[in-house]
């Protein structure tokens, strides 16, 4: 298994503090905006009497209000075609456990999200990465490069759109290209859409799951950790019309009995959530993006794409080597008492050797703290031994 990139640094992190030092945390994907109200209203509101084991499957009315709320993307699905999962994380083990043999090969763009990696060293699965360049925004690699990556052991595809770590959103052309290519060598397409409503500048999110003539091989993965702010409850989705992998994954669903019960309640509550919400939300979200892109890019050297989704942006840095300049902001640099904590590039990218001049930012501060941190890694950048401009 390999060791995540993030938590690698939790423990520098931890002795900064205790060295009294403020670290603007810019390294993991945990949203600072409060979850909805009718969420915690779910949870003050709470009369139980006790806490039992859910259906294997997750609630019933869970999963038939969920269904209802795939209808407001077109995503037209019954309440049997979702399986309830202790976050995304389970929903990605159990789809690779139920979909694939032992040795067999998933392409997925690169950089992508760090634990696509460990999932598939965990299930006996190998990541084919199919780079994507920072010099085109991250845009999806053409065609020819895909089909270059087929082998006999190649059995599906993993995107993540909105893309974690990059922000790219991947176009309706790319889409249906992906689409001819898993239709042609009956593939599997696992669709990671757990960012579906951070879109920005008038995008509109495009599901795997409107895609014609594939239905039987998708396979959606969702969550509620970032759209609601929820990381916590632990609430994923597997959801495909694909009955055989819904019931494959069940048997996979021995090893946790039931998704988490308290987690679930959480979760159908947000189905109620305004759509007031959302739209501040998106809002703050789009601030912040315009702020950071901006500010990171007026910093010599340094080049940041704009992302069109989620809330990460992936940053090129004008020195030797991100996991290096990572630790060093840890355990040897500040500027007035403070640091930042960010997620080297390396650990995103599956071929070895890449991802060393670039790093993942996460803006889930608010625009003060990011101008703060933006100010530190520009000084930062001017003392660091390692600098390469």
């Amino acid at each position: 298994m390999p060791t995540s990139p993030i938590r690698r640094l939790t423990p520098f992190a931890e002795a900064a503090k205790r060295q009294g030092k403020t670290i603007y945390h810019l390294n993991i994907g945990q949203p600072d905006i409060p979850p909805p109200q009718v969420a915690l209203d779910a949870i003050r509101d709470l009369r139980i009497v006790s806490l039992e084991y859910t259906h294997s499957a997750g609630n019933e009315t869970y999963r038939r209000k969920l269904a209802e709320y795939y209808k407001r993307y077109d995503i037209n699905v019954d309440y049997s075609d979702i399986l309830i999962t202790t976050g995304a994380s389970e929903a990605i083990l159990f789809s690779f456990s139920s979909c694939l043999n032992y040795g067999d090969e998933v392409i997925s763009p690169e950089p992508c999200y760090a634990n696509y990696n460990a999932f598939a060293s965990f299930t006996g699965n190998v990541i084919i990465p199919l780079t994507s360049k920072i010099e085109n925004d991250f845009a999806l690699p053409p065609v020819y490069e895909i089909e270059e990556k087929l082998t006999p052991k190649t059995k599906g595809i993993i995107l993540c759109n909105p893309n974690n770590p990059t922000g790219y959103a991947y176009t309706k052309r790319e889409l249906l290209q992906i689409r001819d290519i898993v239709k042609e060598y009956d593939l599997f397409l696992f669709s990671d859409e757990a960012y579906r409503e951070f879109c920005y500048d008038g995008i509109e999110p495009i599901s795997a799951m409107h895609l014609k003539g594939i239905e039987e091989n998708v396979v959606m993965i969702d969550s509620v950790s970032k759209r609601f702010s929820e990381c916590g409850v632990r609430i994923g989705s597997i959801v495909t019309k694909n009955k055989e992998v819904i019931q494959t994954a069940l048997k996979y669903g021995q090893a946790r009995l039931s998704p988490p019960g308290l987690g679930q309640i959480v979760g159908e509550a947000s189905i109620d959530t305004p759509e007031e919400y959302y739209m501040d939300v998106i809002m703050e979200y789009t601030k912040r993006r315009d702020y950071i892109v901006k500010a990171l890019n007026n910093i010599p050297g340094v080049y940041c794409p704009e992302p069109k989704g989620a809330f990460y942006c992936m940053v090129k840095l004008p020195v030797d080597d991100t996991d290096k300049f990572a630790q060093w902001l840890l355990e040897e640099f500040d500027h007035n008492n403070q640091t930042v904590m960010i997620a080297p590039g390396s650990g995103f990218y599956t071929s070895p050797g890449l991802g060393k001049d670039q790093a993942r930012l996460a803006y889930v501060l608010n625009v003060e703290k990011l101008a703060k941190s933006v100010e530190v890694l520009a000084e930062a950048l001017k003392v660091y031994p390692g600098r390469t401009l």
